[in-house]
């Protein structure tokens, strides 16, 4: 995820730079007149999947286009050059960017849940404790990181001495599983249902520890300038948000249908669902969690220090929509 901290454990994104905005920008310019544009980044996953319906529950006057990433990393990255007015991002990559300084805010959840431990089916692994030793796939940077180290630590195993953390692409993380080169990973949905339905993954455990960080998992970002000079818009888009959420959880089958055309069969779908939450509000106990996550972050060393999370939240936008969509 984006930057790299003093620790060298976030993945640098300035080799990416360049083609990021090059295809935003590039895509921006077939944008039909007529209309004020909004530029909306999100990943092709069916927990991340609500930009793509933005369209019908934002007014004639706003258009949207969706841009599809592969990680926060670059979504926040066309943010801030200014080639998008909103994104999808983990909250740990958003806590990392305003530790940072960056001008992002935190306007609505995204999703909930969505992640999962998974082991070979066959293979001797029946508790987390289990894995000492073991070579577990993770992507350094990601809440799954976050989740990751927390589950170890939680079993009484040492992240860094007692387990072989081995950086795994999440798409190559299912071969590498399968073909014994790892022991286990921790990943996003689908993938773990995937390795389930494939029959060679079983899932470990469940991530989520309601003492503390709970099941908050990412969240539509956008650039505080845009707060400022453009808060009808980002009005809009929030409102968007919660009614394209809600229409979603109120029609599973039409949710699902779409998530397929990203290229995971119905069937792991299905499955996958029960691990998915589709969200969009926050209140106080929403910062707190993410207050949580910040000091699990700072405790990993993965951020030197916290963020002002007065700045990193505006809870008014969710509050409004609230108001919009009561009975």
């Amino acid at each position: 995820m984006g930057g790299r901290c003093s620790h060298g454990r976030w993945p640098a994104q300035g080799r990416r730079l360049a083609l990021v905005l090059a295809a935003v920008v590039a895509l921006a310019a077939a944008a039909p007149s007529g209309a004020q544009q909004v530029r909306i980044g999100t990943w092709k996953t069916p927990q991340t999947i609500q930009p793509f319906f933005y369209e019908q529950f934002l007014p004639a006057s706003i258009k949207p286009r969706v841009f599809a990433f592969t990680n926060p990393a670059d979504q926040k990255t066309a943010l801030l050059a200014g080639s998008l007015e909103a994104c999808g991002t983990t909250l740990a990559h958003a806590i990392f960017s305003a530790s940072q300084g960056q001008p992002v805010v935190i306007v609505a959840a995204l999703c909930n849940k969505a992640s999962a431990l998974v082991v070979r089916k066959e293979g001797p692994l029946r508790q987390v404790a289990d894995l000492r030793g073991k070579r577990i796939g993770y992507v350094p940077g990601t809440m799954h990181e976050i989740l990751l180290r927390e589950t170890l630590t939680r079993s009484g195993l040492a992240p860094d001495t007692d387990v072989r953390l081995t950086r795994v692409d999440f798409f190559d993380m299912g071969t590498a599983l399968a073909g014994g080169a790892i022991d286990a990973f921790l990943s996003g949905e689908p993938l773990p249902t995937l390795a389930v339905e494939q029959g060679y993954g079983r899932i470990l455990s469940y991530p989520y520890f309601g003492d503390a960080i709970g099941t908050i998992n990412a969240a539509l970002l956008v650039r505080r300038d845009t707060i400022a000079n453009q808060t009808r818009l980002v009005s809009e888009v929030v409102l968007a948000h919660a009614r394209a959420t809600e229409h979603l959880k109120a029609r599973p089958d039409e949710w699902l249908r779409r998530a397929e055309s990203f290229g995971t069969p119905r069937p792991v779908l299905e499955k996958a669902a029960g691990n998915i939450e589709l969200a969009w509000g926050m209140d106080e106990e929403y910062v707190a969690r993410t207050r949580a996550l910040g000091e699990r972050l700072q405790a990993l060393h993965l951020v030197e220090r916290q963020p002002d999370y007065a700045k990193l939240f505006d809870l008014g936008f969710v509050r409004a929509a609230a108001e919009q969509l009561r009975p």
